[in-house]
């Protein structure tokens, strides 16, 4: 099956044929296999797996994006950030997720409740995808 996963910062596949690509989206986490149902889906913050060829499976951590499934079963995914989870820090994320809720709890305008809401959910995924 075609995959093509790209970020603005680098294109992890180009046309690279794998077995199966699982992602999160905001209607539920799917697997995605040769022949499947053509789709459209937002990703949501979470852990994006591709499993390979030779029966590897790559981890990245994707905040947001797109996946689309053509006719074809070509796969194009679209993250607006997305980093393989082995080069995650685990400290550096549990920080971060501290200093997005102490910015929720001390946010005065609906505007700066809803930018630290989103930083607190994927600071939230992105310590679950380093345990």
């Amino acid at each position: 099956m075609p995959l093509t996963f790209a970020s603005p910062a680098k294109v992890f596949y180009h046309d690279a044929d794998v077995n199966q690509v699982d992602v999160p989206s905001f209607s539920g986490s799917f697997g995605i296999l040769p022949h499947h149902v053509p789709s459209l889906a937002v990703l949501k913050p979470g852990v994006l797996t591709v499993f390979e060829k030779d029966g590897s499976a790559k981890k990245f951590f994707v905040s947001s994006g797109s996946v689309t499934v053509n006719d074809d079963s070509s796969v194009q995914i679209l993250a607006e950030e997305a980093v393989p989870v082995d080069q995650l820090e685990p400290k550096l994320c549990r920080d971060g997720l501290a200093k997005a809720q102490q910015q929720l709890s001390s946010a005065s305008s609906e505007l700066d409740k809803a930018e630290a809401q989103i930083a607190v959910e994927v600071h939230e995924a992105l310590v679950k995808a380093t345990e």
